[in-house]
């Protein structure tokens, strides 16, 4: 059955019922516990009001200047900015159920809803005789006139079924194209694969070689802060318990307890960067989209921590920043530090003594952030975990390497896939739709629970994330709204999308869209998101 008139009225007369479907896809709604809130749907069109931008990715501010690396702020459409709805699935990283609900929290946006309750990571994909699988003819007719959208440029498209990887329909499915940001899903996927969800990235602080000597050592997490708890966000909301980043504070205040217990008050400080090797800039780097990747950092390397930039400023040295603040905090405590802090030269000792160390949130739940908010600096700091893991060197070569790698293991088929780095912004990636839809039923099947937090990082259509001002009011995507869960990506004339779609009967599709357009960003966004709303509108039989 086509997404014809019938349909669509069959399809409102069951919107409750629906609804709750997409519910019970979403899974534990960002921000598990507090402050999960998505913002007012954009205004006609998708356009959002002026100021607020539209930066749907952090590579989306390449803007369409030229050079494919600009601030994107010139071009038609503005950039996109994560809807605040901070991160995380309460069930764990490989929780299938969990009743949970999101609630409100005072630093909400006047206007605010709450976002949709917490419901399983998947709905059943093929329950009972209703759900039936969508046939290639049905796609066909359903999707023909969405498809044929001018806006889209070269587009093009796989659809499966989410509960056995099944492609259905597609067009140039095998073909490879720029991803985009969507390449964090292949770089997530094989995290995931590679290092147990529950680690914790640890930043510690140990005895140096000479007495009075201390050394900060980096471990990859560059969602460490220097900012007081109750000034902490994450996707512009306080965050809970599980995704609250470790505290630069309460780093100092265990070295100087330490130091104090051993009669020490005043110390020389250096740090140590070994964790990482290779080039820590990007090739694409900007200072706004992404910061240097090195395993020392707070904030991200963000020159104002409390920014809601979609790609804020970041500082030059973000290791020698981090440092600085540590030395300070120090003081603070009653710690004298003499002179500036400097790099090692040398690893710290693997027995040296700790004199204090944090953990980051999991990865399981550094996954979910990265997806949700398309975070670039945090992609490439878990893409160097699984080249670590994978025992390869921990660049931007290395972590290829181990992506890449890991998913050939897991069954992907790679011919053609090329990738340069974990987060996207390099234009010279390639993958396919069929690998991308692959990936998602990866993270869907039963057979591996713990690429769960794939699905459950995804941002929802019209409440959460990348997705949090699409799909809106006038959009003619509205009534997929909370039936679309899916990771976004824009470069410089190039649009992606890949995720999940409860269609009218209840049935889980996987689907990936990817464009090549002179048309402006927004508007073949949501000629796209229009695609994917006829997949919602359908059964397609």
């Amino acid at each position: 059955m086509g997404a014809g008139v019938g349909a669509g009225n069959r399809r409102r007369g069951t919107a409750a019922g629906l609804f709750g479907a997409a519910l019970l896809v979403a899974g534990t709604v960002l921000g598990s516990g507090t402050g999960a809130y998505a913002q007012p749907s954009p205004t006609p069109g998708g356009r959002t009001a002026p100021g607020q931008g539209e930066n749907e990715d952090q590579d989306g501010k390449h803007g369409d200047n030229g050079n494919g690396n600009g601030k994107g702020r010139g071009r038609s459409g503005g950039t996109e900015t994560p809807r605040p709805g901070g991160t995380g699935a309460t069930g764990g990283p490989a929780a299938t159920t969990g009743p949970g609900t999101a609630t409100g929290s005072p630093g909400a946006p006047a206007g605010a809803r709450p976002a949709p309750a917490a419901g399983a990571v998947l709905a059943s994909a093929g329950a009972g005789p209703a759900a039936g699988t969508p046939t290639a003819q049905g796609l066909q007719q359903a999707l023909a006139s969405a498809l044929g959208d001018k806006n889209l440029g070269t587009v093009s498209y796989a659809v499966a079924d989410a509960a056995d990887g099944r492609l259905l329909y597609g067009s140039g499915e095998n073909n490879p194209a720029t991803p985009a940001s969507t390449t964090k899903l292949a770089t997530s996927v094989a995290a995931l694969s590679l290092v147990p969800g529950d680690t914790r990235l640890t930043t510690r602080v140990v005895k140096g070689a000479n007495p009075g000597d201390i050394t900060l050592v980096g471990g990859g997490d560059p969602t460490l802060t220097a900012l007081p708890a109750d000034q902490v966000q994450v996707g512009g909301v306080p965050a809970d318990p599980d995704t609250a980043p470790a505290s630069l504070d309460a780093l100092a205040r265990q070295t100087a307890a330490a130091l104090k217990a051993a009669g020490t008050t005043a110390v020389k400080l250096d740090y140590d960067l070994s964790l990482y090797s290779g080039n820590p800039q990007h090739k694409n780097h900007d200072a706004t989209n992404i910061a240097l990747v090195v395993p020392l950092m707070v904030d991200e390397g963000k020159a104002d921590p409390k920014s809601k930039e979609d790609a804020p400023a970041r500082v030059a040295d973000p290791a020698g920043a981090a440092a600085e603040a540590f030395a300070t905090l120090l003081k603070a405590q009653g710690i004298t530090v003499e002179g500036k802090a400097r790099q090692a030269t040398a690893p710290a000792a693997a027995g040296a003594p700790v004199l204090g160390k944090v953990d980051s949130p999991t990865v399981a739940r550094l996954v979910e952030r990265l997806l949700t908010t398309s975070d670039n600096t945090l992609a490439e700091a878990v893409a160097r975990q699984a080249a670590v893991a994978a025992h390869q060197p921990a660049s931007f070569e290395g972590a290829a390497t181990a992506v890449k790698q890991e998913l050939a293991r897991l069954g992907v088929p790679m011919a053609g896939v090329v990738l340069n780095d974990g987060s996207g912004l390099n234009p010279d990636n390639a993958i396919a739709p069929a690998v991308l839809v692959h990936l998602l039923a990866l993270a869907a099947s039963d057979q591996h629970p713990t690429l769960r937090p794939v699905l459950t990082g995804l941002p929802i259509a019209g409440f959460t994330g990348t997705l949090g001002k699409r799909f809106g009011a006038g959009s003619g995507a509205a009534d997929a709204a909370g039936l679309v869960r899916a990771k976004t990506g824009t470069l410089s004339g190039v649009n992606t999308l890949a995720g999940t779609v409860v269609d009218s009967e209840g049935r889980l599709l996987s689907f990936a869209v990817m464009t090549k357009t002179s048309a402006p960003a927004d508007t073949a966004r949501a000629a796209m998101d229009r695609v994917v709303a006829r997949l919602a509108a359908c059964g397609c039989h």
